[in-house]
């Protein structure tokens, strides 16, 4: 059987057509890491945040978690992340793990400070808060109530 060159030349349109998409895709979806510089923080619970997480400030991605590293003395883990080079954070700068709503993603939240000197590449982040999970937040709101019902007593 011999094949007509028509069906071959749709074949490759199809192909290119289909390799273009997926390039618009992955441009589009915001998965690429972004390129800059490194900086650290070190936390007690990263609670599910993985490598290739966002980092935002203020709801916009600024950069990517590139790694993970426990700590073998005391059990920390250290967080570094690539930060857009646009961006110039002060080294008094908080530094959370958060979640997208209840059951969303991880992700690294960074509230910044008012300091004048800023982090250089491979600094690291003084202010950390530990993620908490729904148990924990459950767990405070109990502790409050309880609480606050002896001190009426007394």
């Amino acid at each position: 059987m011999r094949k007509k060159p028509i069906e071959t030349i749709m074949g490759l349109v199809v192909l290119i057509i289909a390799l273009l998409f997926l390039a618009f895709t992955y441009r589009v979806s915001d998965l690429q890491v972004v390129k800059g510089y490194n900086l650290k923080a070190e936390f007690m619970k990263v609670g599910g945040l993985s490598i290739g997480s966002d980092v935002r400030i203020n709801g916009i991605k600024v950069g990517t978690v590139t790694a993970q590293n426990l700590n073998n003395d005391d059990y920390t883990v250290e967080v570094i992340f690539s930060i857009s080079s646009d961006i110039k954070l002060p080294d008094d700068s908080t530094v959370s793990i958060v979640s997208d709503g209840l059951m969303g993603n991880k992700f690294v939240k960074i509230e910044p400070g008012i300091s004048k000197t800023y982090l250089q590449d491979g600094g690291k982040f003084s202010k950390t808060k530990d993620y908490k999970t729904l148990e924990d937040m459950v767990g405070e709101i109990i502790f409050m109530v309880t609480d606050n019902g002896n001190k009426n007593e007394k």
